[in-house]
């Protein structure tokens, strides 16, 4: 993902010479080549999340395109306040981006988790967030994110993903993608679980004769009503899945939608991260098993969810 989003940067500043990469003290062996073109529009403000922001904003007010770059938690925990009323208030074209999404620092403790987020980027007038699945939706929504004219959150993992999405005809800000229709039960997700949500919906498929629709919510806000409201017609179990917070998050924009409207009679289990600081470290995988987000685990808890349902009266 990392790679996508700067080769796709790249060239875009390229053609734009108003575009800018500004990091706190990230994104070595990643940004080595633009600051190499463009070594006059990449500015590092080092360890120093505050003056990141409050720089992208002085170049958003003088014209400019300012990207800026950090680890997740980083770049959206520790400069908060200047977001809100340097970026947001005045919605200035402020494309920030956060790399590590949810557990994939998982090595390096909860201070690296961003499990927090989306919640606070959800929080903001103004706010776009994008949460790509594999490279060639991060290059999509990075192109995106910089013709949009307000400010943005990209929300990356690291590197490793699968490309799941093929087919970019339809695809734009605000609009979701189905990649799997079924009758029994929708499944929404977005960022890198969507691999764990198709895999289960597979599982449900072979071992169990349960289709279900499988929805990438590449753009978390503004969020695909209309996509909710025709499947919530349709299907009256829905399940979604993220790798962040049980507040705030996918989960819980998604329930927002389906209850401000009374004639869509629908379940939703949400599945996400508790909401619980945790001392417990190690790879993304495990700390995805810990919190029952494994493909073979969220066809277990779907199963458990459907068969409570499947004897209720919808």
């Amino acid at each position: 993902m990392r790679e996508a989003f700067v080769n796709t940067l790249i060239e875009a500043a390229e053609r734009d010479p108003k575009i800018y990469l500004l990091t706190a003290d990230l994104g070595f062996t990643v940004f080595e080549r633009f600051q190499s073109q463009f070594p006059n529009r990449f500015i590092n403000v080092g360890v120093a999340e505050a003056n990141l922001i409050g720089c992208a904003s002085g170049l958003a007010r003088e014209g400019f395109i300012p990207v800026v770059y950090s680890i997740a938690n980083f770049v959206a925990l520790r400069p908060f306040e200047q977001i809100r009323n340097d970026v947001c208030f005045p919605a200035l074209p402020v494309k920030i981006v956060g790399v590590g999404a949810g557990l994939a620092y998982g090595h390096a403790g909860f201070t690296h988790h961003a499990t927090e987020d989306i919640a606070l980027m959800r929080s903001m007038p103004n706010m776009t967030i994008l949460c790509p699945s594999g490279p060639m939706e991060t290059a999509k929504c990075t192109e995106a994110i910089l013709k949009q004219p307000g400010p943005a959150y990209l929300r990356l993992s690291k590197k490793g993903e699968a490309d799941l999405v093929k087919d970019f005809a339809n695809f734009g800000i605000g609009k979701a993608t189905i990649m799997r229709k079924g009758n029994d039960a929708v499944l929404f997700a977005c960022g890198i679980m969507l691999d764990n949500v198709l895999k289960c919906a597979e599982l449900l498929s072979k071992s169990h004769h349960i289709e279900a629709t499988v929805v990438n919510m590449h753009t978390v806000q503004p969020i695909d009503r209309h996509t909710i409201f025709e499947l919530g017609r349709q299907i009256k179990r829905m399940v979604t899945v993220e790798e962040h917070g049980m507040t705030g998050g996918l989960g819980s924009a998604i329930s927002e939608v389906l209850s401000e409207r009374g004639d869509l009679a629908v379940c939703l289990m949400r599945c996400g991260i508790e909401d619980k600081f945790d001392a417990i470290t190690g790879d993304r995988n495990y700390l995805l098993e810990k919190s029952h987000l494994m493909p073979d685990q969220l066809a277990d808890r779907t199963l458990q969810f459907l068969g409570q349902t499947y004897s209720s009266k919808l």
